[in-house]
């Protein structure tokens, strides 16, 4: 069987446009928020590092030259500290988006300049392992005819995540959305795909934006989550794989526990030295 068509320019996307209700008021937006610290060029001695950092240095470890930054209007802290990408590596461009109902309607305001190129997706508010967990997701999707590639890693919290059903091929099976008990024990934190899924998930917005506008923000009852989009796009036939890191983890520093362990496992790390976790344990 023949692959997805293969294009050389790897694009990343980060969506950046939320409100942080859940751990407001913060002086910054919550992707600045420092956690742990690093090297700043030519200048000796550890900086502060604001949690967006590593993605975006993974996204260029990763291959990725360029990158978007989908904002909601008034985040202007975020081009003013990151810029054009320098400090990075990356070639970086801000969109703005003036109102989204969800992660989905986010990303998909990048359609336009993102419909012919592989894509490489992470959450800036998250931090994971392993550090080349992205890298991994863009050489199998190489490698493979896949044509979305998604980075897997154990739950810690179901109620708050996507969670997957995987059979022993590692294929998704199922996905459920936030559920207070479940006997799944996977979430996922990354992907990596092509151009066919960028534009079902165009559609896929399009279609029921109308919905969701006139139930102000719902879709059946709830918020729209990128795991829904993913799920309807493997039930059309969108090929896919997983590469699941069982000794992997992540901290979202989207609620104040979270934030608070995130700032305890990174208080003495550098980008020389990152904590080493494990799923479930919290720092101490």
């Amino acid at each position: 069987m023949n692959g997805p068509a293969r294009t050389p320019d790897l694009v990343g996307l980060v969506p950046a446009a939320g409100s942080a209700s859940r751990i407001a008021p913060l002086p910054c937006s919550k992707e600045l928020f420092p956690i742990g610290f690093g090297p700043v060029a030519g200048d000796t001695g550890p900086r502060p590092k604001p949690v967006a950092s590593y993605l975006l240095e993974r996204m260029a470890a990763a291959g990725v030259r360029k990158a978007f930054v989908v904002l909601r209007d008034g985040k202007w802290d975020i081009p003013s500290y990151f810029g054009g990408g320098d400090r990075i590596g990356l070639d970086l461009a801000y969109l703005v988006v003036r109102k989204s109902f969800g992660v989905p309607f986010t990303i998909d305001h990048a359609y336009p300049f993102l419909k012919d190129s592989a894509v490489a997706f992470g959450f800036p508010d998250i931090l994971y392992w392993p550090e080349d967990a992205l890298g991994s997701l863009v050489r199998r999707r190489e490698s493979s005819a896949a044509e979305i590639v998604v980075g897997v890693v154990p739950t810690r919290r179901p109620e708050k995540e996507d969670l997957l059903e995987l059979d022993e091929r590692g294929q998704i099976t199922a996905i459920e959305i936030k559920r207070e008990s479940s006997d799944l024990r996977h979430t996922w934190m990354l992907a990596v795909w092509g151009p066919a899924f960028t534009e079902f998930m165009h559609a896929f917005v399009a279609d029921v934006e109308p919905e969701v506008s006139a139930s102000q923000g719902l879709w059946r009852g709830r918020e729209l989550y990128a795991g829904d989009v993913l799920w309807a796009a493997l039930q059309n036939g969108l090929t896919h794989e997983t590469v699941v890191f069982e000794e992997g983890g992540y901290i979202d520093i989207g609620t104040p526990d979270e934030l608070s362990r995130a700032v305890r496992a990174y208080a003495g790390s550098s980008t020389e030295q990152e904590p080493r976790l494990r799923p479930g344990k919290d720092p101490r």
